[in-house]
């Protein structure tokens, strides 16, 4: 804060800040009281003073209490400075594997071509039809497994993903071979909760 008074044609300047203060001696006072009431322009000079006064005072009263400055920084002091301490991960083995990051599926806005592409391997296309011959009654009967001629691009769990929509059907174990002649065989054994038997007389083997 900055106030100027003019005395005899010089400047007295109070500068009232947060860390240091300058303030006029009696002397300087007296001088200025003086030059309100010699020199003309009284009432800005009179409302100088006041002001000046007025500082003075606003200044002393934010003045903090000695003792109580000295309880705050006892108590900073004995607190000390708090650091938050970074938990460290254990490693419990000596190989670092790159962790997988997050992969979201596709959500377009629009679709960038006009009409979805249709599934060349359903249920249906993966079960061609099952075999009926001999080696295969006589896995149903003694092994609780059916034969399938499947399509030659079908793996064992699409295969038994195709066998349960189609029968609602459980698998216990698919096993596949290439024929001489380029097709598929696939033998699915259902497990204990269901019987070969009466799943080849639902679909008509029998």
């Amino acid at each position: 804060m900055l106030i100027q008074g003019n005395c005899w044609n010089w400047k007295v300047v109070v500068l009232v800040g947060s860390k240091w203060i300058l303030v006029l001696n009696s002397i300087s006072v007296l001088f200025l009281l003086f030059s309100v009431v010699s020199n003309g322009d009284f009432s800005v000079k009179l409302a100088n003073l006041l002001i000046f006064f007025k500082c003075l005072a606003v200044d002393s009263k934010k003045k903090a209490d000695p003792k109580a400055q000295a309880v705050k920084a006892a108590k900073a002091v004995k607190s000390g400075v708090t650091f938050k301490k970074k938990s460290k991960k254990i490693r419990t083995k000596v190989t670092f594997h790159r962790p997988r990051t997050l992969k979201k599926d596709r959500n377009p806005k629009y679709p960038r071509i006009s009409a979805p592409p249709r599934n060349k391997l359903d249920q249906y296309q993966i079960l061609k039809y099952p075999l009926t011959t001999e080696s295969a009654m006589k896995k149903i009967e003694d092994n609780n497994t059916l034969v399938f001629i499947v399509d030659i691009r079908a793996d064992k769990k699409k295969i038994k993903d195709a066998v349960k929509k189609m029968y609602d059907i459980q698998t216990k174990k698919v096993n596949t071979l290439i024929r001489p002649d380029g097709t598929k065989k696939a033998y699915v054994r259902l497990t204990p909760d269901y019987d070969a038997l009466d799943v080849a007389n639902k679909i008509g083997i029998i």
